[in-house]
């Protein structure tokens, strides 16, 4: 295929953060957007200078200049859409997690296979500088050897206004972002697990999906390893300031993400010694015209679109990750086994809870 990546956006609330990144990288061009409101799709389009807007997810598939689709909507909808995009033989790149069914996960593996395109989960946390960062850590042999991790996603999304599906979904079912980062640098998959609720939300949001729970806690057990991890999820009725963080705890360095926004992250370097750092950017691996997208941004309520640098400046690593992987024929590194391997714990662990805390045997993707 010739150099330039012609991608189409489908759904343009996440999905519109991507929009100047992709126009400002070198091999990729926004042919398409599409979104079911109109008036949106317009205002959106005349915004970017976008001429090609679709309505109808289907109008998308059909269009045979599209070489791949971006998919940032509705979780309902990420695995079905996915499936229908590979089929259509577009590379696919969508939002997490990239499904929350078992079997769902292990049809994309198939269908990415037979369709030979490009697939990538967004996981904006195993590219965010604080990720990059302790990955360093990992790979110089700075930080020792791994002995345990933990990941946590809290957020409180109790007040009005996020989408009607989001009320009483189950959190381990959205827990890549607390999951996937301390698999992707203990370089494991997860052999099983056990998770129990705690507390319970109100009535009316459990109703929605049969998940009382307020939070999930999982032990999970790593795969041909002395690792476990614990991991902590939770959306409704239990305040905090929202925080999506793992830390990693190694023989020679260990890493905590901070507790509250803006106080640093901790680095230990022995039992008494604590260093609060921010992590540095990563921009120079980018393509120039992506480099400054990723700096400086700390605070995410303060990202706007046009910055491009949301998530701990993981956009445009993101971006530049799936167009590289589609021109150099390649997997991506959030490709369909490893997102189903960092998908399917959640889903297990959803399922432990679900039944009193028992143990689930968690399936290897391959």
């Amino acid at each position: 295929m010739s150099k330039e990546v012609k991608i189409a956006i489908v759904g343009l609330h996440f999905g519109k953060e991507f929009i100047p990144i992709y126009q400002k990288h070198p091999n990729a061009e926004v042919y398409a957007i599409c979104q079911r409101t109109k008036d949106q799709l317009d205002k959106v389009g005349n915004e970017f200078g976008i001429k090609n807007r679709y309505t109808r997810f289907e109008d998308v598939l059909r269009d045979k200049e599209v070489d791949a689709i971006h998919l940032a909507t509705p979780i309902a909808d990420h695995a079905k859409m996915t499936l229908a995009s590979l089929n259509a033989g577009k590379h696919t790149t969508c939002a997490v997690p990239m499904a929350t069914t078992k079997d769902e996960c292990f049809e994309i593996i198939k269908a990415r296979k037979k369709a030979d395109k490009v697939y990538l989960m967004i996981e904006t946390h195993v590219y965010t500088r604080a990720f990059l960062y302790a990955k360093e850590l990992v790979e110089t042999g700075q930080l020792g050897k791994i002995q345990f991790m933990r990941g946590t996603h809290t957020q409180n999304m109790s007040l009005p206004g996020w989408p009607s599906y989001w009320y009483g979904f189950p959190p381990m079912l959205y827990g890549t972002h607390a999951i996937a980062p301390a698999l992707a640098l203990a370089n494991a998959t997860v052999e099983s697990v056990v998770c129990y609720g705690s507390g319970e939300i109100r009535k009316e949001y459990a109703k929605h999906y049969g998940a009382p729970f307020a939070a999930q806690t999982a032990i999970l057990k790593l795969r041909d390893s002395d690792i476990a991890m614990e991991v902590t999820r939770w959306c409704f009725d239990t305040i905090r300031q929202c925080r999506e963080s793992f830390d990693v705890y190694g023989t020679k360095l260990s890493f905590e993400w901070e507790q509250i926004e803006h106080e640093g992250f901790a680095v230990f370097s022995n039992f008494e010694d604590v260093k609060r750092i921010q992590p540095p950017d990563y921009g120079h691996r980018l393509p120039k015209e992506l480099a400054a997208l990723t700096a400086g941004v700390h605070d995410e309520s303060q990202v706007s679109f046009v910055q491009g640098a949301g998530h701990g400046g993981s956009h445009p690593h993101i971006a530049n990750e799936f167009v590289q992987a589609i021109i150099e024929r390649r997997d991506s590194t959030c490709d369909a086994v490893a997102s189903a391997n960092w998908t399917l714990p959640g889903i297990c662990a959803n399922e432990s809870s679900m039944n009193g805390g028992k143990k689930v045997e968690v399936p290897l993707a391959k």
